[in-house]
């Protein structure tokens, strides 16, 4: 079994990076692969241009080839489960992760729904407000692609600014950790 993360922040390596670690970890232990996409630092990602031409081919790609959405859509159907992640930008996620789900979503859903019964979790990285509704956006995709989201002992945010204090929010860790023990084993229930 695999989880691949895809983080969404424009930060490489910051406090969202940090969460998916967090989160990792009991994955890793339960004997499940795991793989970090970082949006940050490649080629920007730009949104869905409406050409269809993923209607049209039906190859499981976006025509638009000069960024890693193709190959962040190869992961995603190689998957098992999926972790999209962000930081909270104006009460919402990043640009590019809102690219990636545009135009994934899309090439997803007219492939004969890819997503569909993939364990799908959200991560979002927040200074002080407006998480829940990042939050909100990335289960609204896994909802609508058909994909199985598990639950935590709270919503999945970690508290901080400046890189590394989400490493001080001993709740948002303690929530990381029990999304991690339960994406785990929902995994393991699926594929039992």
């Amino acid at each position: 079994m695999k989880v691949v993360a895809f983080n969404g922040s424009g930060r490489k390596d910051g406090n969202t990076a940090m969460l998916i670690a967090e989160a990792f970890k009991p994955l890793e232990a339960a004997g499940i692969e795991t793989e970090m996409i970082q949006l940050a630092g490649g080629k920007a990602i730009r949104g869905c241009t409406a050409c269809y031409k993923c209607v049209e081919n039906q190859d499981k790609r976006c025509v638009v080839g000069n960024d890693i959405v193709n190959e962040c859509i190869e992961k995603m159907i190689e998957a098992d489960g999926i972790i999209l992640a962000s930081p909270t930008y104006f009460a919402d996620i990043s640009a590019e992760l809102k690219a990636l789900i545009d135009r994934a979503g899309l090439v997803m859903r007219v492939n004969d729904n890819q997503l569909s019964r993939k364990v799908g979790a959200g991560i979002v990285a927040v200074r002080r407000a407006g998480a829940i509704h990042a939050y909100d956006s990335i289960n609204h995709f896994f909802l609508i692609s058909q994909m199985i989201v598990p639950g935590s002992s709270y919503w999945n945010i970690g508290v901080g600014r400046n890189i590394g204090d989400v490493q001080q929010d001993d709740e948002g860790l303690q929530t990381m950790t029990d999304l991690g023990e339960n994406m785990a084993w929902l995994l393991g229930k699926l594929n039992s």
